[in-house]
């Protein structure tokens, strides 16, 4: 079976904004994705995010062909009832990171991959950045 990583807004944003020093260990997990070796799942939230973002610094055309493009190589996870639901009542203190978290193990993401650890630090699933993902995949 295909390793399923969650990837994070900041981690998303890295990507599509090339924003340095982040943006290459991203760019590879992307090409992973790309060569169907791994499958990236992103929250619709981040989309949103992210557009928002993007076409703040860029402008909004470049920003809905980045977020077109990136969606052809991830899968968009279901943000129901359900999730926020259980975002509302978890003990994670931030309710976007909390709804990122449930978004994650609905479906069924092995690692959360993000630039802020703290914001998971609850989590029951691996919180790695993208370097420390690379680097867990050569130790195998």
């Amino acid at each position: 079976m295909t390793k399923r990583i969650f990837i994070d807004t900041n981690i998303m944003l890295d990507f599509l904004g090339e924003r340095k020093p982040y943006y290459e260990p991203i760019a590879k997990i992307a090409t992973l994705a790309e060569k169907e070796k791994l499958i990236m799942v992103v929250s619709p939230i981040s989309f949103a995010t992210v557009n928002y973002f993007i076409a703040k610094f860029e402008n909004e055309k470049i920003a809905r062909e980045k977020l077109r493009k990136f969606k052809i190589i991830c899968e968009i996870c279901t943000l129901d009832e359900h999730t926020i639901e259980k975002g509302l009542n978890s003990a994670i203190k931030d309710f976007e990171d909390a709804l990122q978290y449930f978004s994650a193990t609905e479906s069924d993401c092995e690692i959360i991959i993000t630039r802020n650890g703290k914001d998971f630090k609850e989590s029951l699933l691996p919180v790695m950045t993208a370097d420390e993902f690379l680097k867990s995949l050569n130790k195998k």
